[in-house]
């Protein structure tokens, strides 16, 4: 960031603007804070990452999530519905007598609500970055983002954060004192500044403070301190002088250590299970006593199907098991004969936001299908997968090739084990609108990542509890 003037009626603190130290926090995270309407900006692209934010929004939000999908998704960029938990807006106002005798605290909310949600992209693309640059206000530039991105190109997820309106006054204080808070090492992008006692901040240039008389977080700008005798609770922030007002300091990229770099993918430490001899053993075993309480089930089944909508009995559908090897993944039929030419006219209803379709009330399922699915014995064929070496007892959902491309790096972890009868997915999805694909990339991820003899064990127990639990839900 290059020194500029600052107006002397805006508030700085050591030598940054609100809009200053937000960018300096997240370049600490080796992030570049791009905003719309500013076609004079600078990409640099030794950044990691771009956050793409409206113009006069200031953005805190955790990463991890955000991180994680853009590891494994590997998106041109991730689209990030922002809701603040913000309350609504206000201020302290200290009541005094006219001789300075202090009387009391007074708070009072200001009118409306002010900013509490936002939408926020991140990208790793620095040409994508340079054209949010340019976009203006006119029209809706997420939308005409959209149209230059692909849209299987694009993610989504929802992050919980915090959104400032850097046009008010009361919403940079509010800005500047929350990062007072979250920001635990801001001189990683500021270096004229040294720590005052544990948690607090001071300019070079700022007057001597005791650290005994700090509690809590408080930034002190240059020409300030706290006097002699008094003491300040955080967080809280002194601003600058401005007769002592220092100058921007320049920070180069290259020099930044960032706080929180991606994440590092650990597929091949988890194949030591995956691939393990014990968990094919199980899988045979397991199977085998599936199969064996569960076939006398196979002639009501059977004659159920037949009698609401005549043959086909099993559905085959060919899905990529380990290392991409195809196999046809059999199943109870549970849809009407004709439902894929009814999917092309209700995919306007369609709920997930993945390459999946749901619906509430599908009109394609059967009756007998309904419940078939419900008690999950729709997936008892499979257990013949399982022995032939297809699929596992458990692991990520078996997936055609056609939705294994919707995503790289999950394409990549989920085709390094077998797929699973069940699965995390299974037992953890939430169905919530907008989120069903990212929670299936999620949990196939996390298994992966962390599948051990127990979780399976575990997953299976779950499975079970489901199943009873919906059985006395009839």
């Amino acid at each position: 960031m290059s020194a500029q003037v600052v107006d002397d009626s805006v508030h700085t603190l050591w030598g940054l603007t609100p809009v200053q130290l937000h960018a300096r926090y997240w370049k600490s995270r080796g992030v570049q804070v791009v905003s719309n309407n500013s076609p004079g900006i600078t990409i640099d692209k030794h950044a990691e990452l771009y956050l793409l934010v409206k113009h006069a929004h200031l953005v805190m939000m955790p990463l991890p999530k955000a991180l994680e999908l853009m590891c494994w998704m590997d998106p041109e960029i991730l689209m990030i519905r922002l809701a603040s938990r913000s309350e609504r807006d206000y201020r302290e106002i200290v009541d005094a007598r006219p001789d300075g005798h202090f009387l009391r605290f007074r708070r009072v909310y200001e009118a409306g609500k002010g900013q509490h949600q936002a939408r926020v992209g991140l990208t790793s693309n620095p040409d994508l970055a340079l054209d949010w640059a340019s976009m203006v206000d006119e029209e809706s530039p997420w939308a005409k983002l959209r149209r230059i991105v692909p849209a299987d190109l694009i993610g989504a997820v929802r992050v919980k954060g915090h959104v400032y309106n850097s046009d008010s006054d009361l919403e940079c204080a509010r800005f500047v004192r929350d990062l007072a808070q979250a920001w635990k090492h801001p001189l990683s992008t500021i270096s004229r500044i040294e720590r005052i006692g544990k948690e607090s901040w001071g300019d070079i240039n700022a007057k001597s403070t005791a650290p005994d008389a700090l509690t809590g977080p408080i930034w002190i700008g240059a020409g300030r301190s706290i006097p002699d005798g008094k003491s300040g609770v955080g967080p809280a922030v002194l601003w600058d002088d401005p007769q002592m007002r220092p100058v921007p300091d320049e920070v180069d990229w290259k020099d930044i250590e960032t706080v929180q770099a991606r994440p590092e993918r650990r597929i091949d430490v988890a194949a030591t299970y995956t691939s393990s001899v014990l968990k094919r053993l199980f899988d045979i075993v397991f199977s085998l006593f599936a199969l064996a309480i569960t076939l006398p089930l196979y002639p009501f089944i059977i004659l159920a199907i037949w009698i609401e909508d005549r043959s086909p009995i099993f559905f085959g559908h060919e899905r990529e098991s380990i290392h991409a090897k195809e196999f046809k993944c059999y199943k109870f039929r549970t849809m009407y004969r004709n439902a894929e030419a009814m999917k092309a006219e209700l995919q306007s209803q369609n709920k997930a936001d993945g390459p999946q379709f749901f619906m509430e009330k599908d009109p394609r399922i059967t009756k007998v299908g309904s419940v078939l699915r419900k008690l999950q014995l729709d997936e008892l064929p499979q257990f013949f997968n399982v022995l032939a070496g297809h699929m596992s007892v458990v692991g990520p959902r078996p997936s055609p090739f056609s939705e294994n491309q919707y995503c790289p790096g999950w394409r990549e972890a989920r085709l390094s084990v077998r797929p699973g009868v069940t699965g995390l997915w299974q037992i953890r999805r939430t169905r919530s609108d907008g989120a069903d694909f990212q929670e299936w990339i999620r949990y196939d991820i996390e298994y992966v990542e962390k599948a051990t003899f127990l979780l399976d064990l575990y997953i299976i127990w779950k499975t079970v509890s489901l199943i009873f639990a919906a059985l006395a839900r009839r």
